[in-house]
């Protein structure tokens, strides 16, 4: 069963040889100066065109970075090196890869003002935050890029695994993030970035392995070094965990959420022309904004409403569209 579903998706007579795959992914086989020199200048350069595109939080530009961006290339190398047991040097390319645009991040982060909120940037926030569905798109597109390579009449797709699998924005991000000394943001967008490498290391000995391309570095078992699938296994912990934590912490904040609007909703009941026009949970407090052309109902009477929908000692703050600004409280007090 398992050979007919893999000659379905990889049929022999389009698979490539393991020498055409060494070749591509591996800098340091055949004209290695030439190989490097293409992908520092590349990587460099989208690096860069990252930086621009998530300062000015131009979607557009940010994609055309990732499209540009070789790192995919070692981390591929990297699969293919771990179920062939052996050391290409992919390992050290991605790191000092990495260290080179969290720099250029860094350095291009200095020309914002010391007072810019980076959470107004959606290019920042949307890459700071990673739950599970995250990592599950990466898997996909992980095992989407490792068939790509493996298969000489679907390279066209490509572009649009580079696309959606974004490791050079990340990185970039993490370098803002770093020179603002927002630490816990920067760590948010590393941990999408390793989800993004695991999840394309994953595919990629997944689907080398399939093909039998560590056969010969193996004839014992004829198959990928066990210690390889450990560290894989060690890895995905790593990543699964926090990935997992933010889920569940990003759904109860949702609940959360909700249940304010819906209390808040039944404050300004009796109201008229009141309306709650948004609610926020930011810097551990809620934030109820309203619309009201009269003055407001006693906000004693909202946090009552509250208790027992979401936890004690939450602020809650209401901002009216006149510029008002009331500090509720806290709930349970």
């Amino acid at each position: 069963m398992l050979s007919r579903v893999r000659a379905l998706i990889l049929p022999t007579s389009q698979r490539r040889s393991l020498d055409e795959l060494a070749l591509d992914l591996d800098l340091s086989s055949g004209d290695t100066r030439s190989k490097r020199s293409a992908f520092w200048t590349m990587l460099t350069l989208s690096s860069v065109i990252a930086a621009g595109g998530v300062l000015t939080d131009s979607t557009a530009t940010v994609i055309g970075a990732m499209i540009i961006a070789p790192l995919s290339t070692p981390i591929m190398g990297i699969a293919l090196g771990s179920v062939q047991r052996r050391r290409t040097g992919s390992v050290r390319v991605v790191l000092a890869a990495c260290a080179l645009v969290i720099a250029v991040g860094a350095v291009f982060a200095l020309l914002l003002p010391g007072n810019y909120d980076l959470l107004s940037n959606s290019q920042i926030a949307s890459r700071t935050s990673p739950g599970l569905m995250d990592l599950v798109a990466a898997l996909a597109t992980g095992f989407a890029g490792a068939v790509a390579l493996a298969r000489r009449d679907v390279g066209s797709v490509l572009p649009g695994v580079a696309i959606a699998i974004s490791l050079v924005p990340p990185l970039v991000v993490v370098g803002v993030c770093l020179a603002h000394l927002a630490g816990w943001l920067a760590l948010g967008a590393l941990v999408l970035f390793v989800s993004n490498l695991f999840a394309l290391v994953f595919g990629g000995m997944m689907i080398f392995g399939a093909l039998s391309y560590g056969a010969r570095h193996d004839q014992a078992t004829g198959r990928p070094a066990r210690r390889a699938y450990a560290v894989l296994g060690v890895l995905f912990v790593v990543v699964f965990v926090p990935l997992a934590a933010n889920t569940a912490l990003t759904l109860l904040i949702n609940t959360w959420t909700s249940r304010t609007r819906a209390a808040a909703q039944q404050w300004l009941a009796d109201s008229p022309g009141a309306s709650v026009t948004g609610v926020d949970a930011a810097s551990r407090t809620m934030q109820i904004h309203v619309r009201s052309p009269e003055d407001l109902p006693p906000v004693r009477s909202l946090l009552e409403r509250l208790a027992g929908r979401i936890p004690n000692g939450i602020p809650v703050v209401v901002d009216t569209q006149r510029g008002q600004r009331i500090d509720a409280g806290t709930v349970g007090d």
